[in-house]
Parts: structure tokens; sequence; C-alpha cells
């Protein structure tokens, strides 16, 4: 049995919407595409690999599948666990519009289906369900309590605007550090595990 981790990348102040370029992403006029660009060092990538390195399956948002398409069937090298993962294992992407999907491998999972097919996709792997990007259907998973790990990758860099991972009116929830590090460029990489609901009180009593 397997379990779904969740690994994006965030600004200070929470941004996810289109780190890797301009043209990513642009709903709601966002002009600051590409700004994880100038954080990029090998740090990132030695933990990105890492993280692909553990993958028996990936759970797509619709946008991050066609962006992820576009890219690595036509820069696909067995040896690198980024291509390799991603051209090779099973992909699930989460729509209701895409129909007849061209990247090997894939299947789309129905809305109205979802929460059944993403345990029984877990179920039938011994690594990660990986959830990469994908912010709608990030947000939606942490709100059922289906993120099982979460790696959080933040870039010294605030944007003021954007899609943000975690929306007013998310469930609180407390989470446990599991391993933290930084990159030479600044980025703070933060995996958590959920404990469960947060909890409140008052310091000092």
């Amino acid at each position: 049995m397997g379990k779904l981790t969740l690994t994006t990348f965030v600004t200070l102040d929470g941004v996810m919407q289109a780190p890797g370029g301009p043209q990513e992403d642009t709903r709601g006029g966002f002009e600051y595409g590409g700004w994880l660009t100038p954080f990029a060092d090998e740090g990132m990538g030695a933990f990105m690999n890492e993280v692909f390195e553990r993958a028996g399956a990936f759970l797509l948002g619709r946008r991050t599948y066609e962006i992820f398409a576009g890219y690595w069937p036509l820069h696909d090298d067995p040896a690198d666990p980024i291509a390799g993962g991603l051209n090779r294992l099973p992909k699930y992407v989460a729509s209701t519009t895409l129909k007849d999907p061209a990247w090997a491998h894939t299947t789309v999972v129905d809305g109205e289906n979802l929460q059944a097919e993403v345990v029984r996709a877990k179920d039938a792997i011994d690594g990660e369900l990986q959830v990469h990007g994908s912010a709608r259907l990030a947000q939606w998973l942490l709100a059922r309590d289906l993120v099982e790990e979460l790696n959080l990758l933040t870039f010294p860099v605030f944007l003021g605007a954007g899609r943000r991972l975690f929306p007013v009116g998310g469930l609180p929830t407390a989470y446990e550090l599991t391993d933290s590090r930084t990159t030479d460029r600044g980025a703070a990489i933060h995996t958590y595990r959920p404990t469960g609901r947060a909890t409140f009180g008052t310091i000092g009593e």
C-alpha cells in the first residue's frame, strides 16, 4: 500500500501559481510567472530527484498534466528520475474535460469518483502516489485529509498576488516536521506529516 504525497513550490506569501515560466499560468491576470527561476540550484534539483525516485504513480490536475505532457515526452531520459518516472509510471488526471490523453500510461478520473479512485490508486502501489503543483486538486485533497505527507519548498520572494496553496476556509490542521534543509540560493525545504486537527490555547497557562 502506498501513500499520497504533495510536493509544491511556494513563495513567502504562499503563492504557488506559475513558478516555472511567464506563460505557464496567467489566470487572473497573473504577471509574475517564472518567479522560481532565480532560485533554482543543485540543492533543489537533488531534492526533487529524491522525491521522484520514491514515486509509484502520479495524480495531477488537468493544467499541470498538460504542462508536463507538453514537455517531458520531448525530454525523455530513462536514467533521469523525473523524466523516467513521468514518462513510464501510471498517471491519473483529475478532470471532467480531458477525454483522450495522448501521453502514455494516463488515466482520466472523473470528479464524481475522485476520492474512491485516489484510494484505489494509492492502494495499488508500493511507492508514493505523488501530486505535484495542481493547486485546485491539492486544495481538494487537503480539505479531505487525503494528503499523508507534504513537501513544501519555500522560496525567498514575495509577490502579493496569485493562487495560494492554503485558501481561506481550509481545515485547521497540525503537522509534524519530519525533515528540513536549505539550498544555497535560499530555498527552505520542509517535509511535514499531518497529525490531526490543530489545537489552541494560551501561552503561559
